[in-house]
């Protein structure tokens, strides 16, 4: 009988253990509060956007890269792009994804389109290259200056979209807000057969440079850029230190010289349930194989540890502040 309680005994504490030790991957702490738990999946997902974007391409290159080098498979999935991206990195459905600095900046501060709703499981592991804001006219147009867009029918992107906050920001430093406008909400492609058409006299557009919207209304009605001059840009950089400036190259687009502008960074956003070993080794095995990147896409010639954390608002990651820290990126 002794025996049989003292067995009784050992299973009722061995229950009681493994109850304790159960869960959704959050431990209880002294305060009653809870915090995340690292933890590495046998295979990982990457969110990217649409297949005719840039970031679905690179994100297979770099879930072959993670593939070829870590003990963990990862796979690209197609999305929505950088707003999709947050939530499904938030859910934990994705470990991985593609985001632009801003969006992501919002994301963790709990401002724009994530009002009332700060993500919570979102860290920085790598700036990889610049999104382009191009503020775009036909090439007929007489408009000079973004001050002389007051008043105008101004695509400024889709309601709660990365564009539309870009808009706003850059009208706010010629003291101009959408309702000095004629806003109109549309996507890249109806802005371009907006202007095609004669029905718009701008459009705000995030994307990489050249752009093939852009050198679709180049090809048929002509294209001019409006600048963002450097202090205006250093104005913009002061308040909202994810923006960068950068400068589109003559005859990007035929025709059109040099043009100063700013530019938010594409990035690879990370859940930080991730052990740091793991994104150690991802960090390091991503920027020593950038060439397998750049085969794919000429933007990943622009991924290098020198502009690694250029942007990045948000907290780095403990693995990729590791790789960065030894090789003295700061």
């Amino acid at each position: 009988m002794k025996k049989f309680l003292s067995s009784i005994l050992v299973l009722t504490l061995l229950f009681a253990l493994a109850a304790c030790g159960g869960g959704n991957g959050e431990n209880a702490q002294n305060d009653g509060t809870t915090e995340t738990e690292e933890y590495l999946p046998s295979q990982i997902i990457i969110a990217t956007g649409g297949t005719s974007g840039t970031y679905y391409p690179l994100g297979g290159g770099i879930a072959q890269i993670i593939t070829d080098n870590t003990e963990v498979s990862a796979t690209a999935q197609t999305t929505g792009g950088s707003v999709e991206n947050v939530r499904l990195l938030n859910s934990q459905e994705v470990d991985m994804a593609f985001v632009q600095n801003d969006i992501a900046d919002y994301a963790v501060n709990g401002t724009m389109m994530f009002d009332g709703a700060k993500t919570e499981n979102l860290l920085g592991l790598a700036s990889l290259y610049n999104e382009t804001i191009q503020i775009v006219l036909p090439g007929n147009s007489t408009i000079t200056s973004v001050a002389d867009l007051k008043g105008k029918r101004v695509s400024v992107g889709a309601p709660g979209s990365g564009v539309e906050a870009n808009a706003k920001q850059i009208l706010e430093l010629y003291g101009l807000t959408f309702d000095d406008l004629k806003a109109e909400r549309l996507s890249f492609g109806d802005s371009v057969q907006q202007m095609q058409d004669g029905n718009l006299d701008a459009a705000f557009v995030t994307a990489g440079a050249p752009t093939s919207a852009v050198t679709e209304l180049s090809a048929t009605n002509g294209v001019k850029l409006l600048n963002i001059e450097d202090e205006k840009a250093d104005e913009l950089i002061k308040k909202y230190p994810f923006y960068v400036k950068e400068t589109i190259p003559a005859d990007t687009y035929p025709g059109v010289p040099e043009t100063k502008t700013v530019a938010v960074k594409a990035m690879l956003a990370v859940s930080k349930t991730l052990p740091e070993d793991f994104v150690y080794n991802v960090t390091k095995a991503l920027f020593e194989n950038v060439d397998q990147l750049i085969a794919i896409n000429k933007k990943a010639e622009s991924i290098s540890l020198e502009t690694a954390v250029d942007g990045l608002t948000m907290d780095i990651h403990p693995g990729a502040l590791k790789y960065y820290q030894e090789n003295g990126v700061k």
